[in-house]
């Protein structure tokens, strides 16, 4: 089965699209291979693309993100060259994630100390609760 995944990189990442798609060439497996703005649009087998995707997350963990694409590239439902120019449909949606793969990617490589949680308030018995207004009241 054929699948499509767009590689997107975060602003945060060294790693540049180009990278990635020099990546993709270099490995010799059979997959269409298009750059975008926020990174590569990858197209193939389902079992080439994940063995690819694993091999493209080792160059950064943090800062590459793989997203489903319901359509291969250059689809007429989607090319926006046979729809008469303008964006895609769905790019304002990746505009948004990509501005938000920043504070992902730092979340994600935070190595500080993990704290225990608060101790946890226990909860007030009716006896006691009763005491206490009983106090109150006098």
């Amino acid at each position: 089965m054929l699948v499509t995944k767009y590689v997107i990189t975060s602003s945060e990442s060294d790693i540049l699209p180009s990278d990635i798609a020099m990546k993709i060439y270099g490995s010799g497996r059979k997959v269409n291979v298009k750059e975008t703005c926020f990174g590569v649009m990858i197209n193939g087998e389902e079992d080439v693309i994940a063995e690819l995707v694993k091999d493209i997350r080792t160059l950064d963990p943090h800062g590459i993100f793989i997203k489903d694409r319901g359509f291969p590239p250059g689809d007429p439902r989607r090319c926006r060259g046979r729809r008469g120019g303008g964006a895609r449909p769905g790019f304002y949606m990746i505009e948004s994630e990509a501005k938000l793969l920043p504070m992902i990617t730092r979340a994600l490589a935070f190595e500080g100390d993990a704290r225990e949680p608060p101790p946890r308030e226990k909860h007030l018995h009716l006896k006691r609760l009763e005491e206490i207004i009983k106090e109150d009241l006098s």
